[in-house]
């Protein structure tokens, strides 16, 4: 019998798990591909905005939101995916102890960033692993964005450019484009900053023995 060494079996054990990313966020998906995992996408149908009231009305703080978003999504994801380890991920926004949702308008984007400049406000990334309804793992990282104090004309430029594709950030902007513009100074990981803390997460898959990245 051939003998098979503990890196061939490590191998094999992680290619029969099905890894499903519980989001439609197209920019996740590409973290996790550019990483080298296989990923499903199975986006989660939950009530965000009614976990979010609720949490707020018991006063959780904005980056335990955001961790309790990514294990409601990675949870209900789960219990449709049976055998599958589910990666739920979720981002809040807070300007002190303002905090906000994604706005579904150009004119609520302007005056959202009319609010934001020139000021300094966080974001913050959680993640969370789940199979068979069990959370496996989860947490969450923060970063500090501070907005350059711009222009009424440059803001409107900004927006005739930038187009509605910055209102599926819930910052009305996209670092990896044009948003990168409207600020001065950056503090935190990148990966966060896009939506998602990609190496806990990537830290938490191999805690699991689920990947070897």
């Amino acid at each position: 019998m051939k003998k098979v060494d503990g890196q061939a079996r490590d191998q094999a054990a992680e290619a029969a798990v099905r890894l499903v990313l519980a989001s439609r966020s197209a920019i996740r998906g590409e973290m996790l591909r550019a990483a080298g995992l296989a990923i499903e996408t199975v986006p989660a149908a939950i009530d965000e905005r009614g976990f979010e009231r609720r949490w707020q009305a018991d006063q959780l703080a904005p980056h335990r939101v955001a961790e309790a978003l990514a294990r409601e999504k990675a949870l209900a994801v789960s219990h449709a995916e049976p055998g599958a380890v589910v990666i739920g991920a979720d981002q809040t926004m807070a300007l002190g102890e303002q905090r906000f949702s994604k706005v579904a308008t150009l004119a609520e984007a302007r005056a959202k960033l009319v609010t934001l400049r020139g000021q300094r406000h966080e974001l913050h990334s959680g993640f969370a692993l789940a199979r068979d309804g069990v959370v496996l793992a989860s947490g969450v990282a923060s970063a500090q964005l501070t907005m350059r104090d711009f222009s009424d004309a440059f803001l409107d430029d900004y927006l005739a450019q930038a187009g509605e594709a910055i209102l599926a950030s819930v910052g009305c902007y996209q670092l990896e484009g044009l948003g990168v513009t409207l600020f001065e100074r950056i503090e935190g990981d990148y990966f966060t900053i896009l939506g998602l803390p990609l190496l806990s997460l990537l830290a938490a898959l191999r805690e699991q023995g689920v990947a070897a990245v």
